[in-house]
């Protein structure tokens, strides 16, 4: 069975711990638009930039950290 190619593109859902993000990403959710979501929990909103630049998935655990 093959792979249609958009699903190729998509980044794992819950693939890594750390994700570096920028602000061109706000609002920031977890998981991020362009992951595969089959496999992943329900989408929630990070404060990332009133967290002081990082935030954790209260899900999944995947840290963001926000460069400028």
């Amino acid at each position: 069975m093959s792979r249609s190619p958009a699903a190729a593109e998509l980044i794992p859902a819950n693939a890594e711990n750390r994700y570096e993000v920028t602000r061109k990403d706000l609002p920031l959710s977890c998981p991020m638009p362009g992951m595969a979501l089959w496999n992943s929990h329900p989408k929630v909103y990070l404060p990332v930039v009133e967290d002081g630049g990082e935030s954790t998935c209260p899900y999944c655990g995947a840290h963001y950290v926000l460069r400028d």
